[in-house]
């Protein structure tokens, strides 16, 4: 072989990553029910206010499962309580409520971006991540610059090694090309939410908070293309109930070096292991969102019915607050709070609410009288 002049000091191309796979009898028939349950959900009509109550469990729940595996010592309740309020605290745990609320914010920007159909780049994943590790405003967080190991926690013996951090710009680079061609081919979402998170989990392009960025990567797949399914739902819970199977599927290869065989491995089983969790997942959230179409829940008054549907949500949460803020509405819709002001003024300026107070920034809003008198039929109480 002749050797052009410079071509050995040339970097050399990390391949383009094409994930290997077979859609087994098992994986078509996840993918169908994935399916059949979404086609469900969309047309069970459930009032704004019930579906809002719905997001927000499963906000919670995601939240408090996904650093529950990793390590957070909140019980549900407690991580339920620093999530309402801002001021709450557990003693002694000041650093696991942070990292509650981190998550809970990080979702609401992945719900945000998946409504704005954001693209999927590296920069969205570099503050995606910033956002889990230290909040809403930080800096968009850089690649690792050095190897990191994961070990066993009560043995020490090494897990996995992940790519060497020079690598990991390429692999990255080619992870967020292969999403863009996945979408452009009208591959199945749910198996391109699988494979971004399989991948991603396995460059481990950052020290710490890899699993719960993997985790909100693959929400933000599934509501970006379609199968947010109203936010009914969390996969993160379904992973925390059976860890050791979330870990044996991930770990698709025996040798725990990168470099020896992880980069080629057949990714099938983790895919059957990711899909029969959503299938799972999918199937108890049309089941819920049926149970309380049963019920019959009061038809929304005509002059609710004539606000849109984000202003129909924000009207549910009357139901429990006499008065609402920028916070609460940016929870109900997954938006920015500043996006959250925004749509405050403009109802204002409609008549259905009623402005208190003179700060801009944290003004509180209530309904106008004539609204007001429906609050009783609501079912959310």
């Amino acid at each position: 072989m002749v050797e052009k002049a410079g071509e050995a000091n040339m970097p050399k191309k990390i391949p383009h990553w094409q994930p290997r796979y077979t859609i087994t009898p098992a994986i078509a028939r996840f993918l169908m029910e994935i399916e059949a349950a979404k086609a469900v959900v969309e047309h069970t009509p459930l009032p704004p206010w019930v579906e809002n109550k719905l997001r927000e469990k499963a906000r919670v729940r995601a939240s408090h499962y996904s650093t529950y595996i990793e390590g957070n010592r909140l019980t549900f309740e407690e991580a339920e309580s620093v999530i309402k309020d801002e001021k709450a605290s557990v003693q002694g745990r000041e650093h696991d409520a942070g990292e509650v609320r981190n998550y809970w914010n990080a979702l609401l920007r992945v719900e945000e971006w998946a409504a704005q159909k954001a693209p999927l780049t590296e920069d969205l994943i570099r503050k995606l991540h910033a956002a889990v590790m230290k909040g809403r405003r930080a800096k968009p967080t850089p690649y690792r610059d050095g190897q990191n190991v994961i070990r066993d926690a009560s043995t020490g013996a090494i897990v996995y090694m992940p790519p060497e951090a020079k690598d990991v710009p390429a692999l990255m680079g080619e992870m967020v090309a292969w999403n863009s061609q996945a979408e452009r081919e009208n591959l199945p979402v749910p198996l391109i939410a699988a494979l971004v998170h399989y991948q991603f989990v396995t460059i481990h392009p950052f020290y710490d908070g890899n699993g719960r960025t993997a985790r909100l990567l693959a929400t933000f797949v599934l509501h970006k293309g379609g199968y947010g399914l109203n936010g009914f739902f969390s996969l993160e819970e379904q992973h925390a109930r059976d860890l050791k199977a979330y870990y044996q599927a991930i770990a698709v290869h025996p040798h725990h070096n990168y470099y020896m065989g992880r980069a080629e491995a057949d990714l099938t089983p983790w895919l059957e292991y990711f899909l029969a969790l959503t299938a799972r997942v999918f199937i108890e959230a049309k089941d819920e969102a049926l149970k309380l179409a049963e019920k019959r829940v009061p038809a929304e008054p005509e002059q609710v019915r004539l606000l849109d549907r984000r202003a129909r949500i924000v009207f549910g949460l009357f139901a429990n607050n006499e008065t609402i803020g920028a916070k609460d509405v940016a929870a109900a819709l997954g938006l920015s709070e500043r996006m959250a002001r925004e749509l405050l003024r403009e109802w204002a300026g409609q008549g259905w609410l009623i402005p208190e107070g003179h700060s801009r920034k944290g003004r509180r809003y209530t309904l106008a009288a004539i609204y007001r008198q429906f609050i009783g039929n609501l079912s959310a109480k």
